[in-house]
């Protein structure tokens, strides 16, 4: 083979090897070749354009990831706003369902009726929300016409029971129970969305109470015990039982009967003003106002003995047996709403509660009623003991009350024979007397209070001799007879009026028993109504009538006051049993609001034990 020499002539290239050889080295070349690594260029000159390898990691800055941690976080960020949004939108589009509160208990639903007989008993003229259709403006001329009357204006207050009668001892007595209700259990009315109306309620009577003495004098001589009479002995004069009357349509001279050494209802008066301070201590001047009145009645009360029936015919329907238990619970009250510890001095005093029955026992001790309130002053001073722990000069008494109010509870117990039982359950607290009820409901409250006290001081029961019971057991003596008036009884009857399907159609009440047609009936052109035999043309919502006799038997007869007549006493004491039980043990007792007046306790260090002598 011949060449070309880039030096000139010819170059030779010996070539001694067979193709198979050549071949064979041609591919040993290209092996060399490709087994040595090409730089970059080279790799440009056999590839073309160099593609950028993707980098692993990303720099945000502050701080370097890797590639694929950053996409798969923002991957994940975007993916969560997309489902959040998707799940809002869908929250705003699809239709909302609230869940509902649960359905409120037979006791709230009887509280609400049980309230309203109190719009239907209002005297005087009416606000536009009384909500008692066939009520209006009755009474306007109340102290008009009685020419020694302190006043002139008797306008308001309560006509007692199915008369138009104003008898301001189980009036004011009335307003102290619903007042002490609304101290404790509050949250309770304001759940049921009573607190409002209750309010209105205890003002209504305050107010009236206000006109029955000079309430700007520190000192009095005389006091307004009733308006209106119900003696018959003088035959046909027309007055408030004699005649069968609307309260509206009354045209009769109704006289003011005043007392001048009535201790008993001054003191229950003044416990009626003070305790309703403390419900309206957010109403500074108001409160100080029944402050000062009831200042000015418990003063009238000291000072001027005397029982307030005594010689009057409140005797014949209000008879008041002593003045001495007034003076314990009035004192009581008196210290609550002012902080003076005169006033715990006098409730506390032994010889006061001697005298007033609490070492006396007897068929009716530990028996709350308008007449004797020493079971309810020794709850309340039980308080006292149980969440203030005042000690000495005080302790003994406290002690002393704190014990015979455990007496008390004992005694309502089934386990224990002070007091008998209807077959049905019904305690009999009156000893097989007519109108049991208002008593049953007053010892229903008192059990209930006494075991939500001794909840709230982590006290678990009580001893009854040996024996301990839990406070549960209160509360179930307290279901079982307000159920009972609620219409678990052998006659499926509901005692209050208005609730259930069952209840009493000829209530003993002259307002609901005469129909509202624009007929003015005189004294006796209302009999008719109150001898016929149908059901009241009106209803009067939330009153307890008197109840069963001893035998669970009850006769739904107008004229028969003792099974069908209601009474303001009694539904006081039913409006607080009620509120009492309403709502289970959910909400418990307000500890402080009834020592909002009370300063802070330091016990006195008692005296020194007397010198030994030999």
């Amino acid at each position: 083979m011949y060449g070309r020499d880039p030096w000139g002539g010819a170059l030779e290239i010996a070539d001694s090897g067979t193709d198979d050889d050549r071949s064979r080295n041609l591919q040993d070349l290209d092996r060399a070749a490709l087994s040595r690594p090409l730089d970059e260029t080279q790799q440009s000159w056999l590839l073309g354009p160099h593609e950028q390898k993707k980098k692993k990691y990303v720099d945000l800055g502050c701080v370097i990831v890797s590639r694929k941690i950053f996409v798969w976080t923002v991957g994940t960020i975007v993916a969560a706003g997309l489902i959040a949004g998707f799940v809002a939108l869908l929250v705003n589009t699809l239709p909302k369902h609230h869940h509902r509160p649960p359905p409120p208990d037979n006791y709230t639903l009887a509280l609400r009726k049980a309230l309203m007989f109190f719009n239907a008993q209002k005297s005087g003229k009416l606000p536009k929300h009384n909500n008692v259709s066939w009520r209006g403006n009755s009474g306007l001329n109340d102290g008009k016409s009685d020419s020694s009357s302190i006043s002139k204006n008797l306008v308001g207050g309560y006509y007692d029971a199915g008369d138009a009668i104003k008898f301001n001892f189980p009036q004011s007595f009335a307003m102290t129970m619903l007042s002490w209700s609304v101290i404790e259990y509050s949250a309770k009315y304001e759940a049921a969305g009573e607190l409002n109306h209750i309010k209105d309620l205890i003002k209504w009577g305050t107010d009236y109470f206000l006109k029955t003495f000079n309430s700007t004098a520190d000192t009095i001589d005389r006091l307004v015990m009733q308006v209106g009479t119900g003696d018959t002995t003088e035959g046909a004069t027309p007055n408030d039982h004699y005649c069968w009357m609307r309260p509206e349509d009354i045209d009769y001279e109704r006289p003011v009967t005043e007392c001048h050494g009535c201790s008993d209802l001054a003191a229950e008066m003044a416990a009626a003003l003070a305790s309703a301070s403390i419900v309206f201590k957010d109403n500074k001047a108001y409160s100080q106002k029944l402050v000062h009145g009831a200042k000015t009645l418990f003063k009238f009360a000291r000072d001027q003995r005397g029982r307030y029936s005594v010689g009057s015919e409140a005797a014949s329907f209000y008879n008041s047996t002593s003045y001495w238990d007034e003076f314990v619970w009035g004192g009581a009250w008196m210290y609550y709403a002012t902080g003076n510890n005169s006033y715990l001095s006098l409730a506390t005093n032994i010889k006061m509660a001697t005298h007033a029955g609490a070492f006396w026992g007897g068929q009716d001790y530990g028996v709350l009623s308008w007449d004797n309130k020493l079971a309810g002053a020794q709850v309340l001073l039980t308080r006292m003991r149980l969440f203030l722990s005042p000690g000495y000069p005080y302790e003994e008494a406290l002690k002393t009350f704190h014990n015979q109010t455990s007496i008390y509870m004992c005694s309502f117990l089934p386990f224990f024979t002070s007091f008998n039982r209807t077959k049905g359950g019904l305690i009999q607290l009156n000893h097989g007397r007519p109108q049991p009820l208002q008593y049953v409901v007053n010892a229903a409250f008192l059990a209930t209070l006494f075991s939500d006290y001794l909840d709230a001081a982590d006290t678990p029961g009580w001893y009854c001799g040996p024996n301990f019971y839990s406070t549960d057991i209160l509360r179930t003596f307290a279901e079982t007879q307000i159920d009972y008036i609620l219409g678990k009884n052998p006659r499926k009857m509901s005692y209050v009026v208005g609730f259930g399907s069952h209840y009493p159609k000829q209530v003993h009440h002259r307002g609901a028993s005469i129909p509202k047609n624009k007929v003015k009936y005189n004294c006796k052109g209302g009999w008719k109504w109150r001898d016929s035999k149908k059901p009241n043309p009106n209803t009067i919502v939330g009153a307890m009538v008197a109840g069963p006799d001893k035998h669970d038997g009850f006769h739904d007869k107008r004229m028969n006051y003792n099974y069908t007549e209601p009474t303001l006493a009694g539904n006081a004491g039913l409006v607080a049993a009620l509120v009492a039980l309403s709502g289970g043990k959910t909400t418990p007792i307000d500890k402080n609001t009834m020592f909002s007046a009370v300063p802070p306790m330091f016990p006195v260090a008692p005296p020194p034990p007397a010198a030994w002598k030999p």
